[in-house]
């Protein structure tokens, strides 16, 4: 479907994202890890993880950006796919505990998904996120790809963009993303993610 140029209606009670697929197709050099970290970050797989633990993370990284796409799946659909051995999980832990996660989709093998990056809100700006990608990077290109890809949207932080391209990644094509408002459906509170305007339909507050 084409859209006109200038501006189009966005329907009540709905969340819209423009989202921006970016990818990149070279692997790291072999220099070391420009970023050491802190002494109690641990960048590891998770494997095959607990279902609880999983969407708790997720929600503790993604609430703030709205990340629904996952969440509002059924328990089982979820389980699933995170023990499907094509996703493969990883985890920031800071003094033990749980902090960033990285997802990929393998499931084409060739040109695996980075389908959920990110730390909490407490560790935003400590340098975790470059942690994790140098990591997440010399891992996925440890394998026989061609490229490793992923797309944010301008419901992520604002700083997201700037951050990707800087790990080397390309923006190669856009999309309007259009969604219910996972405030509207309960899945999230209302006042989550308060940068991000609620538009409720007819008939409800």
């Amino acid at each position: 479907m084409s859209l006109p140029d200038g501006f189009t209606d966005i329907p009540p009670g709905k969340l819209a994202a423009i989202a921006t697929i970016l990818e990149r197709r070279t692997p790291p050099d072999d220099a070391p890890f420009a970023s050491t970290g802190k002494d109690d970050w641990r960048f590891e797989r998770a494997e095959r993880p607990d279902l609880a633990w999983y969407c708790e993370l997720l929600r503790r990284v993604g609430s703030n950006h709205l990340w629904y796409q996952r969440l509002i799946q059924e328990p089982e659909a979820i389980a699933a796919k995170i023990g499907d051995p094509a996703t493969v999980i990883h985890a920031l832990f800071a003094d033990g505990k749980a902090e960033g996660i990285a997802e990929l989709d393998c499931t084409e093998p060739a040109r695996p998904e980075l389908v959920y990056f990110g730390v909490t809100p407490e560790l935003a700006g400590s340098g975790a996120a470059h942690f994790m990608m140098e990591r997440l990077i010399a891992f996925a290109f440890a394998r026989p790809i061609e490229l490793l890809w992923l797309h944010t949207n301008t419901n992520d932080h604002p700083r997201a963009m700037g951050f990707y391209r800087r790990a080397g990644f390309v923006p190669v094509r856009q999309m309007l993303e259009l969604a219910d408002d996972p405030r509207l459906t309960g899945l999230f509170a209302p006042e989550t993610a308060p940068q991000l305007p609620i538009f409720p339909g007819p008939g409800r507050d």
